[in-house]
């Protein structure tokens, strides 16, 4: 646990870690919708133009992804997470564009003790990811795990 800075008792409902920003090339959407996404709008500037994305656009898998390396990088990395149960939701709400910078957020939504689970705590966070442009293309919700900076003794968790 040496050199964590961000435990359960950290993440106060309402507060905010800001995400770093991603410049987003049109050679690693390329590669990304090569291997996992090969629809015409993710491979090649001509086919997005023609497609109602308006141009070369990550697929929302890719830009999902991105968002998970900047979450990881802005705060998570720092923090004493074990993991997450799943996401709640998450919305694509406007292409992300070759050349787009992304920058964002997650907010803390709510968070509790787990009684199942002695030493940990259920964070939930709403995470929004924008574009150079001030245009949100990424929301999302989903709880995460993070252990107690300093757990209860037993007797006290059972009270």
């Amino acid at each position: 646990m040496a050199g964590l800075s961000y435990f359960f008792e950290d993440f106060t409902p309402g507060r905010s870690f800001p995400l770093p920003q991603r410049l987003v090339p049109a050679e690693e959407i390329v590669e990304f919708a090569a291997e996992f996404d090969p629809q015409p709008m993710h491979l090649s500037e001509e086919a997005g133009r023609a497609s109602i994305l308006g141009g070369l656009s990550a697929s929302g898998w890719h830009t999902s992804s991105i968002f998970m390396r900047m979450m990881f990088d802005g705060w998570l990395s720092a923090s004493a997470s074990e993991g997450s149960p799943g996401v709640e939701f998450m919305e694509w709400r406007k292409p992300v564009l070759a050349g787009d910078t992304l920058s964002g957020r997650s907010t803390v939504i709510e968070s509790r003790i787990l009684r199942s689970k002695p030493g940990i705590g259920m964070v939930k966070f709403l995470h929004e990811v924008e574009n150079h442009r001030g245009d949100l293309v990424m929301r999302g919700e989903n709880p995460i795990m993070i252990r107690l900076r300093s757990p209860a003794p037993a007797q006290e968790r059972q009270a």
